[in-house]
């Protein structure tokens, strides 16, 4: 059959016209033909890539310190992939990496000074120990790590110190300071926790980890807000027989979280030494103390305190109001500090002021 160039034009302006009418009849659908053709699309449309992840290399702002319990400086790490062989300074600090889900790239810890709690004991017991003291350099850097961690006062060339920042750097070895122990407070604890989920790759984990941190943190506020507040001291525990008395002008991380019980420290803003005479004077409502591997008998320090004579008008005395921590848990710099706490907590209410 042939086809006129009239016949072509006549066949295109019909199916020109059918197009136009299917697409009024579509415009014309009703709301809910709409809603059901969007949420088809959605749900067939590919899964959205997860953004959560790191991408390296990876800069993290911290810290080096200029000698020994110098000054604190700002220095980047730099991260070209997640770290697979890690030494902690401190048993804090690594208990810190199992709760992050980070075992199996521990080479190396120190400093077992506390208990270690039930729900990681398992994990810890498979890490090498470096040194059930502080650990010196030269175990470190024998452990072949590619960071180092932990406790930032540690981070020095003395015998307990597993070297400088800078000189581990030099030996391309990465080292991520606790802010904890830089003028710290519980957001400092979050915050290092975040950075190391960017570090190891496991965000999720870090936030997880975080939120059931403050939700203990909300319980502990709330189990003492009808209550008023109360002054404390901290007794240092150098031996059975002697009372030493810490101002706690610089432990702002120890002081935040005793403020969750609506803790205050009675020597707040005093600088140097603390006499006995001034504890007397200032006359707190709690006394303090933190038990450690290989510290005085502390049993026999707090029996000492109750019968020292010169104490007794001393509220703490009167009303039996000393109570102990133990060391991880309050001098470990992470978040092992809210077990202290909670304790502490407990016992005081368990033995209410007089």
């Amino acid at each position: 059959m042939k086809f006129t160039s009239r016949t072509i034009g006549f066949a295109a302006l019909s199916l020109l016209l059918l197009l136009f009418a299917a697409c009024s009849n579509a415009s014309t659908s009703s709301p809910a033909e709409e809603t059901t053709s969007t949420t088809n699309t959605t749900e067939t449309s590919a899964p959205a890539e997860n953004t959560n992840k790191t991408t390296y290399p990876l800069t993290i702002e911290n810290f080096t310190i200029s000698g020994e319990g110098g000054e604190w400086k700002p220095k980047v790490q730099v991260f070209d992939k997640a770290p697979e062989r890690v030494v902690a300074n401190t048993q804090s600090a690594a208990e810190m990496l199992i709760k992050l889900g980070l075992t199996d790239k521990m080479v190396g810890v120190a400093a077992l000074y506390g208990s270690v709690t039930p729900d990681v004991a398992d994990d810890f017991a498979q890490i090498p120990v470096l040194s059930k003291d502080y650990v010196g350099k030269e175990l470190v850097v024998g452990a072949s790590p590619d960071l180092v961690l932990g406790r930032g006062d540690l981070f020095a060339d003395a015998d307990w110190g597993v070297g400088t920042v800078d000189g581990l750097n030099d030996m391309n070895i990465r080292t991520f300071l606790q802010t904890t122990n830089h003028k710290g407070t519980l957001d400092s604890l979050y915050s290092d926790i975040a950075q190391l989920g960017q570090i190891f790759d496991v965000q999720d984990n870090a936030a997880t980890f975080t939120e059931s941190l403050k939700t203990r943190v909300a319980a502990i506020k709330a189990s003492v807000a009808d209550q008023p507040e109360h002054s404390f001291a901290y007794i240092v525990p150098a031996t059975e027989d002697t009372i030493t008395v810490s101002s706690m002008q610089n432990d702002t991380y120890q002081l935040d979280a005793l403020g969750l019980l609506r803790l205050k420290n009675t020597f707040d803003g005093v600088q140097g030494e603390v006499s006995v005479e001034q504890l007397i004077t200032a006359n707190p409502d709690y006394l303090l103390l933190s038990a450690y591997a290989g510290s005085p008998d502390i049993d026999k320090l707090i029996q000492n305190l109750y019968a020292n004579p010169a104490l007794q008008s001393m509220n703490a005395i009167k009303n039996k109001q000393i109570y102990v921590t133990d060391f991880s848990q309050f001098w470990g710099y992470g978040y092992q500090i809210l077990d202290g706490i909670e304790k502490m907590g407990q016992e005081m209410k368990a033995n209410p002021m007089k």
